[in-house]
């Protein structure tokens, strides 16, 4: 876990294991992380990686410097990267969209027991290219919460904000953040993670898997 006024990264060198070559987005580096774990990742992103994005990272890594990121525990026990969403995301929200009933609890605590389009959790802080969540660290030992509940009229004026973060804070968008978060619906909602659709679900728990995530830069 990143702190504040630490250095971040460790030096790429014998302690380590043989790295792995990674092109792609967040799906793949999330599927290289399952298949290797505790193994470097010596990442080539393309521009469908919001990870990458965050922490800056272009074209061909030198692979020197190994960057200790966190995931995402999903509910089958596979990992995501950069963030998981229920409901409809922000940068899709119509005037049409129907708010569902949920509760959403934060390592044990209620969070919210409200009619919203969707709960965000994130590792990093943005949805294709959009800076949903500006305070996002995918090093820092926590997993931010985002529940939106906006009314429709207040949706378009929010998507306008969303390229430079300027959206928050909002009334009706409630933050937070911790390590283990459950989300129940009334109905079944869509979820998708890292930006990939994994149908419909109404009840799921995510937890932060510290340090799963070793990247080469």
């Amino acid at each position: 876990m990143i702190r504040k006024g630490e250095p971040w990264g460790e030096p790429f060198d014998e302690r380590y294991p043989d790295a792995v070559d990674v092109a792609g987005g967040d799906v793949e580096l999330a599927a290289a992380v399952a298949a290797h774990p505790g193994v470097p990742i010596r990442f080539t992103p393309t521009r469908a990686s919001d990870l990458a994005r965050a922490l800056g990272l272009r074209g061909t890594p030198a692979g020197s410097t190994v960057l200790t990121c966190d995931a995402i525990e999903l509910p089958d026990g596979s990992p995501a990267v950069n963030a998981v969403v229920f409901g409809v995301p922000p940068d899709q929200q119509q005037r049409w969209h129907r708010r569902h009933r949920v509760e959403v609890e934060i390592d044990g605590r209620r969070l919210a027991d409200e009619r919203a389009l969707c709960v965000i959790v994130a590792n990093g802080q943005y949805l294709r290219g959009f800076d949903v969540v500006p305070r996002g660290h995918p090093g820092d030992g926590r997993l931010e919460v985002h529940v939106y509940a906006l009314e429709a009229r207040e949706r378009a004026p929010m998507q306008h904000r969303l390229t430079a973060g300027r959206h928050l804070p909002h009334p009706h968008i409630t933050e937070t953040s911790g390590r283990r978060i459950t989300v129940r619906f009334a109905d079944a909602v869509p979820w998708e993670a890292d930006g990939q659709p994994r149908g419909k679900i109404a009840e799921a728990t995510l937890g932060l898997v510290p340090g799963a995530v070793q990247i080469l830069v």
